[in-house]
């Protein structure tokens, strides 16, 4: 087990590494999809509350900084109109529904459900995301993605009592961030798709 003022260093090298999509993003070469990115800023945050208001302590880090990179790609998307995808109905539903988790999560006011609601809204958001990176990975990069699933498996490293409130959030992280890394690295979607479709 690290000491659990490891995150500190796993936060630092996520920022380190979404900088590189944020500069990807402002030269157009990866389109960040905006509903995406601002669950992804906006649901982190309330967890972050949830889990300092539950005790977790240092490990809070970990989730705060899977929502604050995200806070600034999601900037960078508006000063590149060229670096941001096109938002589609699906887009819309998935961030409608991640809104509506949030808004059960402000309404409850329970920590444990905070950090589900946030969780069932992050994932939510993602939907977009993911699809994308499984049907048009150029449009993505990997190393941001790799750089979130290290800063949660620092945070994990760290945690010394294993309970929902503590591990939920970086579990959940490591293995968002680790299957758009993969679908987007080898390029799964375009490997697997049907023989029609080729």
């Amino acid at each position: 087990m690290l000491d659990e003022r490891f995150v500190i260093v796993g936060g630092l090298v996520n920022l380190a590494l979404a900088f590189t999509y944020i500069w990807a993003t402002l030269k157009g070469r990866v389109q960040p999809n905006r509903v995406t990115w601002f669950i992804w800023a906006l649901a982190p945050m309330l967890a972050t509350a949830a889990e300092l208001y539950q005790g977790v302590g240092w490990l809070a880090f970990t989730t705060f900084m899977s929502g604050f990179p995200c806070m600034l790609i999601f900037l960078a998307s508006f000063l590149n109109k060229k670096a941001y995808w096109k938002v589609s109905r699906l887009d819309l539903v998935c961030g409608a529904l991640a809104l509506l988790g949030l808004l059960l999560w402000w309404k409850t006011s329970v920590g444990n459900w905070a950090i589900a609601f946030a969780i069932a809204a992050d994932t939510l958001g993602a939907f977009p995301t993911v699809i994308k990176a499984y049907r048009f990975p150029e449009t993505e990069s990997p190393i941001t993605f790799c750089g979130g699933a290290f800063s949660a498996a620092i945070g994990l490293l760290a945690i010394s009592v294993w309970n929902f409130e503590s591990a939920a959030f970086p579990i959940y992280l490591l293995v968002l961030d680790l299957t758009i890394a993969l679908l987007v690295q080898f390029k799964l979607g375009k490997r697997f798709k049907p023989a029609h479709q080729k």
